[in-house]
């Protein structure tokens, strides 16, 4: 049940004046508005659809003379480019792997102003943005991989508020934040499940999303996705065991403003058998009431020490099949078809799943692809779209992944297009063979009359979504020149989010796992007519 949450000692809400913040200096004298073609958090809109309904520059004509714009380029970074950006008002806002946050001119690349998350509390370094913003009401809002939550001005990048939103220590946000009617809504996961060493006495993160005032950051509510984790015993080196855990919010919530109902995905569990794992929740916006829940997986309890050798008794589900790692780390979308309300999500089992919005009952559910064993990497990893006619969604490794177009109906399969099998042996990724996949990690994006894709071959792609041809390409493994001042790398198509398409320009992250070996940071890239 949501929860009101105790504050513990090392949680900090502060204001502007506490910090020694600065950021810099060719702000406008105030936040410029939002604008019709604006893309001002992760899906676009509040219902997740991922479609920029306003764009008239890129069409299907013109699609084929897109050319780079300009380039920011990132410093070398252990994180990957994951900060899906936002566009509002003629400025783009994103983060960066290496601790820090940028709002630039979204037509030129100039510089508005940089903040650095190491001025919120430096004992606690190495933090990174792997969410996308939000921006409404003139703040921009995102999380950090500390578990930190952010309100900066627009205008300036001062912070107006910022907030330690965790209470256990590998704890973090992946979820991107949302904003509606006063309040933002945002989910937590860990990397807690990723240790490798089994004298971790695993585990005690458990997953939730909350609730926050979007002006000064208290706590609302909170609902948590697992029962407080419990000393069960040991593992078998006599290290204690705690359970149940996990079922992290990794996915972002939507939200259908005629109900006022949040939809938001879970995770896997990492030790025992309880909880809204593998789950999509309806929840309700004010008070985080479950509205209805359906738990897709029966059982899915993993961690990473389930895909190495010599796991025997440190992954209980391995024998068993148990351990699955099909998470739902995509975003839902809500879909409006003849005249009801449906709700559609993706898994990483390589299922597409569709429940009437009201009840949860199912309405069809549609395997893309064919699960891999030890882990979901060949489903749908971080969204769909919807254009008011039809679902797009890609595969992951599916070998090959491909784009599907879907009746939102029934899920009857409009067209699919593999991804180009060419995609490894031309361009940047050739030299790199046992690196490069056939594969889709980010979450589709659509406009009017075209489809948007990234592949792990490092190739982002325009379709058609009318027969899914493929009309648009570029080559992203190659060295850049950024606006500003740094050399960085494309490689595999950034997930978390996916392309942005906004008043006439595409947004593109270059860079995540599996990475093309370089000496240099990874690049943001800005295409236009």
């Amino acid at each position: 049940m949501p929860v009101p949450v105790g504050k513990r000692s090392a949680l900090a809400l502060v204001g502007a004046a506490a910090l020694l913040l600065v950021g810099t200096a060719t702000a406008p004298a105030q936040p410029r508005p939002h604008g019709i073609g604006d893309w001002s958090s992760l899906t676009g809109d509040k219902g997740g659809s991922r479609f920029a309904a306003t764009e008239h520059r890129i069409t299907p004509r013109t699609a084929g003379k897109l050319t780079l714009k300009w380039a920011f380029a990132y410093p070398k970074s252990p994180f990957p480019a994951k900060s899906q950006p936002a566009v509002v008002g003629g400025d783009i806002f994103f983060g960066s792997p290496d601790g820090k946050f940028h709002a630039l001119d979204a037509k030129t690349g100039a510089s508005r102003w940089t903040f650095d998350l190491a001025s919120v509390d430096p004992a606690q370094p190495g933090a990174a943005v792997t969410d996308a913003p939000a921006v409404a009401r003139g703040k921009v809002y995102f999380g950090d991989s500390r578990g930190y939550l952010y309100a900066l001005d627009q205008r300036t990048g001062k912070v107006l508020w910022a907030k330690d939103t965790e209470t256990h220590a590998s704890g973090m946000h992946t979820s991107s934040p949302l904003y509606h009617d006063g309040r933002i809504y945002v989910g937590a996961s860990s990397s807690e499940n990723v240790t490798f060493d089994p004298k971790y006495p695993c585990c005690t993160f458990r997953g939730h999303l909350d609730s926050f005032d979007a002006d000064t950051g208290e706590l609302a509510w909170r609902y948590w996705t697992t029962p407080e984790p419990k000393e069960t015993g040991t593992w078998p080196n006599g290290v204690a065991k705690y359970e149940p855990s996990g079922a992290g919010v990794w996915s972002s919530p939507v939200l259908d403003e005629r109900t006022g109902t949040l939809y938001v995905g879970t995770g896997q569990l990492y030790t025992g058998t309880t909880g809204d794992f593998d789950s999509l929740l309806a929840l309700d916006a004010k008070s985080g009431a479950v509205r209805w829940k359906q738990q897709v997986t029966k059982a899915d309890t993993w961690r990473l020490l389930c895909g190495i050798p010599d796991n025997e008794g440190y992954c209980p589900g391995q024998k068993d099949g148990t351990a699955l790692d099909y998470d739902i780390g995509a975003t839902p979308t809500i879909l409006r078809v003849k005249g009801r309300t449906l709700v559609g999500v993706g898994q990483k089992s390589g299922v597409y799943h569709v429940f009437d919005a009201k009840s949860g009952a199912v309405q069809w559910r549609r395997q893309l692809s064919v699960p891999m064993p030890g882990g979901g990497l060949s489903g749908i990893q971080w969204g769909s779209s919807f254009d008011g006619t039809r679902v797009y969604a890609a595969t992951n490794w599916g070998n090959p992944g491909v784009v599907y177009a879907l009746e939102p109906t029934k899920g009857d399969i409009v067209w699919q297009t593999p991804n180009p099998a060419d995609g490894c042996t031309k361009g940047g990724a050739a030299k790199f063979p046992t690196v490069c996949k056939l594969a889709h990690t980010p979450a589709v994006t659509t406009s009017p009359g075209l489809l948007y894709e990234g592949s792990v071959d490092g190739k982002m792609r325009v379709y058609d979504s009318r027969d899914g041809k493929v009309l648009w390409e570029y080559d992203t493994v190659r060295d850049f020149t950024g606006v500003n001042g740094l050399t960085g790398t494309g490689s595999s198509l950034s997930g978390g989010g996916g392309a942005v398409v906004s008043n006439g320009m595409l947004y593109v992250q270059s860079g995540y796992w599996p990475g093309y070996p370089s000496d240099h940071g990874n690049v943001l890239l800005a295409f236009g007519l």
